[in-house]
């Protein structure tokens, strides 16, 4: 199956590094022009070097998706860049672990509030001629979780507001799904750190992928591709699960 994304212009928040570098590659190769950002300049610069090789309009701009305010600012600038908007992947995250106020903050602001708000800042523009918008959750949101309790109940919100989103913009050409990745492994990401820091709990979760291994970013981003592409015309409102069995 050959997936063409020539013309389309996709917008990935946070996609400096792991599953958003990698989605915004795989737009890219198949012929999207890409907009991407990110808080740290230094691996912004390096993502959007990247992703300038494969021969698309790249934008790359500083955003702090925390901040309303810098959330519509860049979905606007990002649109004038490539002159629309037809895809918006919603993938940052800020890794709510502990239950406290710092730890449901980060994960209500970024995770949750961040996607709502580029949401309703892009929406204008995909109205225009119908568009795809993706949601990064994580199979956290199916399971209880006293390590990261904030992460797993507000990617639960995410899954529901999806679907919400859903029925709502149907109507409009307006698919909206959503992606829930298992344990996913890059330099520098979580599961990495982990192996550096933690390596009991690393080799515990490794053991309970049924797949062997941990994810890769890539395996992410080509589930991503094929439901922004025309051949998934009729998917919407879905979570795709995509951990190799570690949920079951």
């Amino acid at each position: 199956m050959k997936i063409d994304l020539t013309g389309r212009r996709a917008l990935i928040a946070g996609a400096s590094r792991g599953i958003g570098l990698a989605i915004a590659r795989s737009f890219a190769a198949a012929g999207a022009d890409v907009a991407i950002c990110a808080r740290q300049q230094a691996s912004l610069d390096a993502a959007a070097g990247s992703l300038g090789s494969l021969g698309r309009r790249v934008s790359a701009r500083n955003c702090d998706l925390s901040q309303e305010s810098q959330v519509r600012a860049w979905v606007e600038a990002a649109a004038q860049d490539l002159g629309g908007i037809d895809i918006l992947v919603n993938n940052a995250s800020g890794f709510g672990r502990t239950d406290d106020e710092a730890g449901w903050g980060a994960s209500v602001q970024i995770d949750l509030m961040a996607a709502v708000r580029a949401c309703h800042a892009a929406l204008p523009y995909l109205e225009r001629q119908g568009g795809n918008i993706i949601h990064i959750s994580s199979t956290a949101a199916f399971h209880a979780s006293v390590r990261t309790t904030p992460y797993g109940a507000i990617k639960a919100a995410l899954v529901h507001y999806t679907t919400s989103q859903a029925v709502a913009l149907a109507r409009k050409r307006i698919r909206a799904n959503c992606i829930a990745p298992g344990s996913i492994f890059f330099e520098g990401g979580t599961w990495d750190v982990a192996r550096q820091q933690n390596p009991a709990l690393y080799e515990r979760i490794l053991a309970g992928i049924p797949s062997g291994r941990y994810g890769k970013p890539e395996e992410v981003a080509n589930v991503a591709t094929f439901l922004v592409s025309d051949q998934a015309s009729w998917v919407t409102g879905q979570t795709i699960v995509v951990d190799g069995g570690q949920s079951l």
